[in-house]
């Protein structure tokens, strides 16, 4: 087994883990241990922001949004059109 030392733990924390690990009947160390693995083993539901908002409201159902006509043809970025002469300076 591996084993772990933990810096700079602040003494409220140590004494609430001793505290705790009295109440359970064993030692500071096996409750670092289950808190550890309780910690790691639950299941992770999804990874970024997007997905936690996602697996939070996904319950409630979705909805279907009509998307409007497009109306005007699909203008071209003003920087495409600039970067080129700006390599150019660069480059000389």
């Amino acid at each position: 087994m591996a084993s772990i030392t933990i810096r700079n733990l602040d003494h409220e924390i140590k004494a609430r883990l001793r505290r705790t690990a009295a109440e359970h009947g064993h030692s500071m160390a096996e409750e670092a241990r289950q808190i550890l693995r309780q910690a790691l083993d639950k299941p992770r539901l999804g990874r970024g922001l997007g997905s936690r908002i996602h697996n939070r409201y996904a319950a409630f159902g979705g909805i279907d949004l009509e998307l409007p006509p497009r109306t005007e043809s699909p203008r071209t970025n003003a920087i495409t059109h600039a970067a080129p002469a700006a390599t150019r300076q660069l480059s000389r």
